[in-house]
């Protein structure tokens, strides 16, 4: 019965990701600028995310984000500033069209969401 819950939880996990990248590139964009786009959306702190936070949020090397940022910038989806009072920390933003297409995207997911309810539960191995 354990086994047969991890492997039912593993079957979904990569179902939904496979959704996921799919609505991601309905939108125009990667499947990790949606999740770039999601985490700064997300994010709770009293700053906006930087480059450090971002790159552990989405388990990559900080030069990776730094790429990500960069192309996702390029597309007209963040922006990156200096932060005023410590000018080492780069701050990044999402702009106008980057909060829509999170949205949209983000949106589309609720279902898919929904659906996982009673998927994601501990399994114990013996």
């Amino acid at each position: 019965g354990d086994f047969a819950a991890l492997s039912a939880f593993r079957f979904e996990l990569a179902r939904f990701l496979r959704f996921s990248e799919k609505a991601s590139r309905a939108a125009a964009i990667t499947p990790t600028q949606y999740l770039l786009l999601l985490h700064i959306r997300g994010h709770a702190g009293p700053l906006p995310p930087g480059v450090g936070e971002l790159a552990h949020r989405l388990q990559a090397s900080s030069h990776g984000t730094t790429a990500l940022i960069e192309r996702s910038r390029r597309a007209g989806l963040v922006i990156k500033r200096q932060n005023t009072q410590d000018r080492r920390r780069a701050e990044i933003l999402l702009t106008a069209r980057g909060k829509r297409v999170v949205a949209g995207v983000a949106e589309q997911h609720r279902d898919q969401l929904k659906s996982l309810r009673g998927v994601f539960r501990v399994a114990r191995v013996s």
